[in-house]
């Protein structure tokens, strides 16, 4: 895959941009990843992705493997989830929406600054913290916002 990599500064990238990334990668993994375990029709797999893209599910994975970013993927989480977006999600809190716009981010700057085996490694962790959230094998209830 062509990977437009960030010649400049990658703190000059805006938030906002580096989150629209990450988002169009993220739902590619999910999408790839769902499509290779199962035959199901196109709309079962998309009911399938909907869990894992939807910012409550993204969430719930950011805050439960904040501890495992480095210094600057926490710089750039901490940034994006902290930023003013223009808009909010109609079926998210606006605390949800933020961390999920932190978690894009910073997939959107391991795939910027081509970051390939990182990038891989989040990804595989935010897909199984995922499933193990939803399946009652980890509780992020009584987190902190």
């Amino acid at each position: 895959m062509i990977i437009p990599v960030v010649s400049g500064d990658i703190r000059e990238v805006s938030t906002s941009v580096l989150a629209y990334i990450g988002d169009a990668v993220f739902e590619l993994y999910v999408r790839l990843h769902a499509a290779a375990r199962t035959s199901s029709k196109s709309g079962t797999l998309h009911k399938k992705v909907i869990t894992f893209v939807r910012a409550q599910a993204q969430a719930n994975a950011i805050r439960v493997l904040t501890p495992e970013l480095t210094e600057d993927e926490t710089m750039i989480f901490r940034r994006a989830k902290n930023s003013n977006p223009g808009s909010m999600a109609k079926n998210a809190s606006p605390a949800d929406y933020k961390y999920a716009t932190g978690l894009e981010a910073v997939i959107g700057y391991l795939y910027l600054t081509d970051q390939q085996e990182r990038l891989d490694y989040l990804l595989q962790r935010i897909v199984m913290t995922e499933m193990a959230i939803e399946k009652g094998e980890i509780d992020v209830h009584g987190s902190k916002e």
